[in-house]
């Protein structure tokens, strides 16, 4: 499965540092694209593992907006 996530306050490269080590950290994870100047994270993730719902979780515990 694929997913286009919105993330509202990723500004700096520690913030996509941040946002990619939490979304990675998530089983099922297989790869993750961030653009800074889009505020948007592209995951590909197994669906029998996780979903996006988890995913969008795992983002908003470290702080951040995902819209």
């Amino acid at each position: 499965m694929k997913a286009l996530l919105k993330v509202w306050d990723m500004r700096t490269i520690q913030d996509i540092n941040k946002v990619k080590s939490a979304v990675a950290n998530n089983e099922g994870v297989v790869a993750c694209e961030i653009s800074k100047e889009k505020k948007e994270v592209s995951v590909i993730y197994d669906d029998y593992f996780v979903d996006v719902d988890k995913i969008i979780e795992s983002i908003e515990n470290i702080g951040y907006t995902v819209i």
